[in-house]
């Protein structure tokens, strides 16, 4: 196992049994974080990812099938790399743990953290921030039927809402997950009743952290840039931070993160030539786990991403929301990226928009 080591003063992030290394990671996201996506992140500096978050009800029925190989699709490049898990019933949450650890996932991860309202209306993800004996339930049984060797983690918000019982909730779920033997809990600064308005508090991952100062407290909200992401380490306590919807179409922020944190100094952003390539690689990823047709029509909402550290933006954002064909896909690349011209960091702007369509 290697051995990691401290990065521009901050302590390597450590989960369970695994030196996971630089401690800002990509953090699941519905809809996005597959295998493609991760792989990428990995490249550009990413030292842990997670899957995008699957139903424990999908896993235990779930055959091995050509359409769904690409749920559970993980490579040794991309070690370690976690599976992310959400669900309404215990025993069957702790199924589909199972099948996450037989697929072999590093880390199991709990989600208690999603705010789409169909999730909740189905008693899943943040819902159970309403039901402490019910999440603590969940919890246990998957300690139990994962193997020791794995950690097995938590994804929360702050609370279902800002009221004193959502608080007095969180923090009985937060200590009986400790009691349980979870290795890490990743919190996100907002409410479930908030979803992605308004500001995340950071405020509250200090009170966290300073309540449990020996425990393993990942950070998560608005992070959006390299220097986010330090300074909620640097301000909050936390042990490391999960990037989510600041990943998307801009996997450089990893290793912009580490940069910053070595020198000072912020690299660059990627500039055009920079962002063909990867832009190619992406594609070529996509293509090779869901063949041509299927990769197109996913790389569109991730083209509309990438566009955004583009110096012309709105034209590039139309042209890949107009891709239907690899041969699509590589002509937005021959007109707008053939020449090699200064990137730009997204613009603060977009940030709001990132929203839509994420879970994670």
């Amino acid at each position: 196992m290697r051995q990691a080591t401290r990065v521009g003063g901050l302590p390597p992030l450590r989960i369970g049994n695994l030196d996971i290394g630089f401690p800002v990671v990509q953090a699941a996201l519905s809809g996005y974080s597959d295998w493609p996506m991760r792989v990428i992140a990995r490249r550009h500096g990413a030292s842990y990812t997670l899957c995008e978050v699957m139903l424990d009800q999908f896993l235990v029925q779930v055959k091995d099938r050509q359409k769904n190989r690409h749920f559970l699709h993980i490579s040794d490049e991309e070690r370690p790399v976690g599976g992310q898990l959400m669900g309404a019933e215990p025993e069957q949450f702790a199924a589909g743990a199972a099948r996450l650890v037989q697929a072999g996932f590093d880390v199991i991860d709990i989600n208690f953290g999603c705010p789409v309202k169909k999730v909740l209306g189905r008693c899943r993800g943040g819902y159970h921030l309403s039901q402490p004996p019910v999440a603590l339930e969940i919890i246990r049984r998957t300690r139990d039927i994962v193997p020791s060797e794995i950690p097995v983690t938590v994804k929360m918000r702050r609370g279902i809402d800002d009221t004193p019982a959502a608080r007095d909730a969180f923090y009985q779920i937060l200590e009986g997950a400790w009691d349980a033997g979870v290795a890490a809990v990743t919190i996100h600064g907002r409410t479930v009743e908030q979803r992605y308005q308004g500001p995340s508090r950071w405020e509250f991952l200090q009170e966290v952290c300073q309540a449990f100062p020996t425990k393993t407290i990942l950070g998560s909200g608005d992070l959006f840039t390299a220097a986010d992401c330090l300074r909620m380490i640097r301000t909050t306590g936390v042990r490391g931070v999960t990037v989510a919807r600041g990943a998307i179409g801009n996997p450089w922020i990893f290793h912009q993160a580490r940069c910053l944190a070595e020198t000072g100094q912020l690299p660059p952003p990627p500039s055009v030539g920079e962002q063909r390539e990867v832009l190619r690689e992406h594609w070529q990823l996509a293509e090779q786990l869901y063949g041509e047709e299927r990769a197109a029509r996913l790389m569109r909402k991730f083209g509309i991403k990438y566009a955004a550290a583009h110096p012309q933006y709105e034209e590039i954002r139309t042209a890949f929301a107009q891709v239907r064909s690899a041969a699509d896909w590589h002509q937005v690349l021959e007109n707008w990226y053939r020449e090699d011209l200064p990137g730009q960091y997204p613009p603060t702007h977009l940030h709001a928009a990132y929203g839509s369509g994420v879970t994670g």
